[in-house]
């Protein structure tokens, strides 16, 4: 008998020979296949063998408007034509300026600066040399520490990782890092009987208080990814923290850096995370979903206090980072694309409806006996699995197999699984996803 030929096998032989994957112990690829992809379109992606994935975390939170979107692709073949790159050093361009002033007012100008990089970790470092060197800048060499919440997350270069409390990526690079001071984190699964959200997010900000009280002197800035700590496993918590974290800082001559490359560009209900405690950073972080998942990009945004601090004709005192594909053209093309979507598609009420109606469908999982915090803001949901301890180390990497299975592509935290679909389904679409979600956790639940 012939044997079949597999387009998908042929790709994933060649992939395991020849790349090295993300966060993958390249091992466990003996027995987990890799997705060999073939293409996109929509909320769903297609192997080589034709087999379809609803992708239910927008390719690890960057496909807001799914795949191939035709609007953003039709940008980017136009600016593919005018300009396809330069240098932004000396130089600039129509659509870095334009994306720059129409992020700007979207913070009422208070963040009127927009500094470039390629990806989230790039613009975590940008924030953080920002503060040390506006600190140096401004007579207080000796503000160099910073904060980060407990298990926070903020990427995985050297710089990113001072401010990340994960240990898997910690211990292995720890003689490389320089330590942060780690606090409290105000997660509303801490609340004990009678509490509520806020009463916890009051509860952590004192301590931060305590700690500033301490040794402000010596702190540049604290670190936050606002309402939703993503990586520590979907952690929520009330917009309360970041009122009283923003009151703090004030007090005690501190920066607040917002990290909103995960929680920003509407996942949480509003276009940025922070506009539902009323406040706005010193630096905003922003990337993944900017392209719409286009293109690398990622910015920092500030404020004329930081950006005059290194207004200076001594090069010395200039910020000194630098990206070769500073503010590409294609990038900002991209995110201009974005942005005209949200704008003229009502993007954040549609949000409303979509995540309505997806909790509601969710609600067999929110009542599940074996699932513990089911959670959601946004177009973000989080549940937390109950199961044997010597199943947990093994949990992500078989959901994830069965999830595939169901043609779903899912890649849950830990025990926790969640979901940030696209914000694009149709009604066919939330129903087959939740149906399907819970399909797998039921089987999960029985191997």
């Amino acid at each position: 008998m012939k044997k079949s030929f597999s387009r998908s096998a042929d790709w994933i032989d060649r992939s395991l020979k020849s790349v090295w994957h993300p966060c993958t112990q390249m091992q466990h690829h003996e027995t987990l296949p890799l997705v060999a992809l073939k293409s996109g379109k929509g909320a769903w992606l297609y192997d080589q063998d034709g087999n379809r994935y609803l992708d239910a975390i927008s390719s690890w939170w960057t496909n807001i408007f799914g795949h191939a979107n035709p609007f953003i692709s039709k940008a980017l073949k136009d600016q593919l034509d005018i300009l396809e790159h330069a240098m932004l050093a000396g130089c600039t361009h129509e659509p870095v300026v334009e994306l720059s002033e129409r992020l700007s007012a979207l913070t009422g100008n208070t963040l009127g600066h927009c500094f470039y990089g390629s990806d989230g970790a790039s613009a975590v470092e940008i924030a953080l040399k920002m503060s040390f060197h506006y600190w140096k800048n401004s007579g207080h060499p000796e503000k160099q520490e910073f904060i980060c919440l407990k298990n926070s997350y903020h990427g995985e270069t050297i710089g990113a990782l001072s401010v990340t409390d994960v240990t898997l990526f910690r211990d292995s690079y720890a003689p490389l890092i320089r330590n942060s001071n780690i606090v409290e984190s105000p997660d509303s699964r801490q609340a004990k009987d009678g509490q509520t959200a806020a009463d916890v997010a009051n509860e952590a900000a004192d301590k931060l208080e305590a700690l500033l009280q301490e040794k402000s002197e010596k702190i540049a800035a604290i670190i936050v990814e606002p309402l939703i700590q993503c990586a520590a496993g979907f952690v929520m918590y009330d917009p309360v923290y970041l009122t009283r974290a923003r009151e703090l800082c004030d007090r005690y001559k501190v920066h607040l850096i917002a990290d909103e490359i995960a929680v920003g560009f509407g996942r949480t209900g509003t276009f940025f995370a922070c506009e539902q405690a009323g406040i706005w950073p010193d630096m905003l972080c922003l990337s993944k979903a900017i392209t719409g998942g286009f293109l690398p990009l990622s910015l920092v945004m500030t404020t004329d206090d930081i950006f005059n601090a290194f207004y200076d004709m001594d090069i010395t005192r200039g910020f000194l980072h630098s990206h070769s594909y500073t503010g590409n053209p294609l990038a900002c093309r991209a995110a201009l694309a974005t942005l005209d979507l949200f704008r003229n598609h009502n993007v954040i009420a549609r949000n409303q409806n979509v995540s309505r109606q997806l909790s509601e469908v969710l609600k067999p999982l929110e009542n599940h006996p074996k699932n513990k915090h089911f959670r959601n803001k946004g177009m973000i949901w989080a549940f937390d699995v109950e199961m044997e301890t010597e199943k947990q180390a093994t949990f992500p990497r078989r959901f994830f197999e069965k999830a595939l299975q169901h043609e779903l592509l899912m890649r849950p935290v830990g025990n926790t699984v969640y979901l940030m679909p696209p914000y694009i389904l149709n009604e066919e679409e939330i129903g087959l996803l939740a149906n399907k979600t819970m399909s797998v956790f039921e089987e999960m639940m029985k191997s």
